[in-house]
């Protein structure tokens, strides 16, 4: 069994495979601060929990962004799984060319997302992924990685808007208002964070199209992905799950 990680900034995927399919998958809080023995012990709990014996992993593959935490996930990998974990880099893989001006700044999260998505969807292909930020990355026809443009993230945003505005309360994106026209408070800020971000959605997806020279096909990833999706005709696609199958393809890709 094959246990992937991604470590983002704000949550941290797991995934088990059993070939090539995810038969078990978890969401955690990231932390830095956590120890390798805080980790080892959220590992074997969850693990616990799914009726899964550690002793089934021969294998873990990670995808970081979060450096602080790198030791702590490795060394609790040794422990909990005796599994030497392999990291996922822009500049280390050899599945997908970075074509950018720096590949090594490319978030290893971003690459794992892009190899996922070409290998489900096809090329070309325009990634959207609600999570921290708001990236939209395309992959060209050739099924390389092209570029980037990355904007903040819904939460981000919300929450720098609620912490500037003393009278505005802290609001759930979890469905969109009635209407554009809030009536509340609470409905006015749905209605501007919600069809506010699937207008952004719109409009850079349009620009990198022309830009690729392509109507690429469009999927979106992350944690606020299905409401902005379902409130922007342009994605075509929700897939939760793209980072973890870019990092099974990568662990596969390994001598």
């Amino acid at each position: 069994m094959l246990l992937a990680i991604d470590a983002g900034n704000t949550e941290t995927k797991l995934g088990c495979f059993e070939g090539t399919r995810l038969a078990h998958m978890w969401r955690l809080t990231t932390d830095p601060r956590r120890t390798p023995d805080e980790c080892s012990a959220l590992f074997l709990q969850l693990f616990g929990n799914a009726g899964i014996a550690p002793g089934a992993v021969d294998a873990v593959v990670i995808a970081s962004v979060v450096p602080k935490l790198d030791a702590a996930l490795e060394s609790a990998c040794t422990r909990s799984f005796h599994a030497t974990a392999r990291f996922l880099t822009a500049e280390g893989q050899t599945l997908m060319p970075v074509r950018t001006e720096r590949p090594a700044e490319v978030g290893a999260d971003l690459v794992a997302m892009a190899i996922g998505g070409r290998s489900r969807y096809g090329t070309p292909l325009i990634i959207v992924s609600y999570g921290t930020a708001t990236v939209f990355m395309a992959i060209s026809a050739d099924g390389d990685y092209n570029g980037v443009a990355i904007a903040p993230g819904i939460q981000i945003s919300i929450d720098a808007l609620v912490g500037r505005a003393a009278k505005l309360p802290q609001v759930a994106i979890d469905e969109a208002p009635r209407s554009v026209l809030g009536k509340n408070t609470v409905e006015a800020l749905q209605a501007g964070f919600v069809y506010g971000f699937a207008g952004q959605s719109e409009a850079l997806i349009n620009r990198m199209r022309a830009e690729m020279g392509v109507a690429a096909r469009v999927v979106a990833t992350g944690g606020l992905a299905e409401i902005v999706a379902s409130n922007c005709a342009l994605i075509e696609s929700v897939d939760p799950y793209l980072s973890l199958e870019g990092l099974r393809l990568f662990h596969a890709s390994l001598p």
